[in-house]
């Protein structure tokens, strides 16, 4: 269990870099850069929620639901040492924010499934030594405005606090809708396959 911990919270802060940079740069640059944070936890092995999703089995549910908290934990620490250094940053995630407040939860949900879809092929490739996909597959996802609950995460780590206390019931409903939808996404491919 230590060690799932572990590994899911070095994948929050490795997408918490993609997050990074998205923020900074922006665009189909951003999108394409941001890939570095999912190629880290490929590469390294870690723990990401979108990861896993699509290999939970019955026993291993529980396990999923760490992987999450740790994913959001290394968010959170990433999101607190870029806010104290970029401050400027906060004003771009508060736009995501936003957008996704006012998309609601049941399209934040539906876009949730693309990504889920998305993220598990390119790990399905990454597992066969193919790791293009990994590349292509997340600016794919930012692009089309799919939601990816762990980027999600540290943007909403990243908001201003008025912004997020004001919201946080709305904010809440929308985030575990697209926990769920990037669990549906993440599990598709079995009817596929």
């Amino acid at each position: 269990m230590v060690e799932t911990i572990r590994r899911g919270v070095f994948a929050g802060i490795a997408i918490g870099v993609g997050g990074t940079v998205f923020l900074n740069v922006g665009g189909v640059v951003g999108a394409v850069l941001f890939a570095f944070g999912l190629l880290a936890v490929v590469h390294y092995k870690l723990k990401l929620y979108t990861g896993t999703a699509g290999y939970v089995t019955r026993d291993s549910w529980g396990n999923l639901g760490v992987i999450l908290l740790a994913n959001i934990l290394g968010c959170f620490v990433t999101a607190m040492l870029v806010r104290y250094c970029e401050p400027d940053l906060v004003k771009t995630a508060d736009a995501i924010l936003q957008k996704r407040l006012s998309l609601g939860p049941l399209k934040c949900g539906l876009l949730g499934i693309g990504c889920g879809l998305i993220m598990t092929t390119a790990v399905e490739f990454a597992r066969k030594q193919q790791f293009l996909p990994l590349l292509f597959g997340v600016p794919v996802f930012i692009l089309c405005g799919f939601t990816h609950c762990i980027a999600d995460a540290y943007y909403y780590c990243m908001v201003s606090p008025d912004l997020l206390l004001d919201n946080l019931a709305s904010v809440l409903v929308v985030y575990i809708s697209i926990v769920i939808g990037n669990l549906v996404g993440c599990n598709l491919y079995r009817a596929f396959v």
